[in-house]
């Protein structure tokens, strides 16, 4: 008995210190990150990518240069964190009004082999009308994923079957419409929160 008590008090000390870990180094990786708010400032967040949106059309990060891009990566099979978020973006862009028309939304997988063409299609009717999805192979959705420095790992099923889940990170990104980083909001940022900071930064 005492054997299986430390097994299981290591056991979920190594998964604390794991969950610490990412919590860690999602924040690292924006400028003086607090978890709830935005960031702001320089960050090496964004670049190009090429990809295929939920229509089948291969876009790249040129095709919405010109108006800031509202970015967030998940799956559509995440069970709350990800709808949370897509439905607060929603939100936020129906905050803002007509000024909503200068920012694009973007919904980026990091679950390639689930999220086909279709199933991110049927996604993302569901939050926004102007919800691009956007899927691609593993090697374009990682290279996207690398350039704003997001964290993703596959977790399987524990209990051994086929299905599995996706660890990631989860912040909304605003780019400017030169593709630069402007803001980070964290997981848990509310929408009228989302849509002042937006506002701020969009042509009156």
């Amino acid at each position: 008995m005492n054997q299986r008590l430390i097994r299981l008090a290591v056991g979920t000390l190594i998964g604390l210190l794991i969950a610490a870990g990412i919590v860690w180094w999602q924040v690292s990786q924006l400028p003086g990150g607090t978890r709830g708010g935005t960031q702001t400032g320089t960050a090496l967040i964004g670049g190009p990518f090429s990809l295929t949106d939920h229509t089948g059309r291969p876009v790249t990060q040129a095709d919405y240069q010109g108006r800031h891009m509202l970015v967030y990566f998940g799956f559509t099979f995440c069970p709350d964190v990800c709808p949370t978020e897509l439905q607060v973006m929603a939100t936020a862009l129906d905050r803002l009004g007509a000024k909503a028309d200068q920012v694009q939304p973007l919904f980026i997988t990091i679950d390639p082999e689930r999220d086909t063409v279709t199933q991110m299609a049927d996604y993302v009717a569901q939050f926004h009308p102007r919800l691009v999805g956007l899927t691609g192979t593993p090697e374009q959705v990682a290279g996207a994923a690398r350039a704003y420095r997001v964290y993703f790992a596959k977790a399987p099923d524990k209990g051994g079957g086929d299905y599995y889940t996706m660890d990631h990170s989860s912040f909304v990104y605003l780019m400017g419409p030169d593709g630069k980083f402007l803001e980070a909001f964290a997981h848990g940022t509310a929408p009228d929160k989302m849509a002042e900071t937006i506002a701020a930064h969009l042509d009156s």
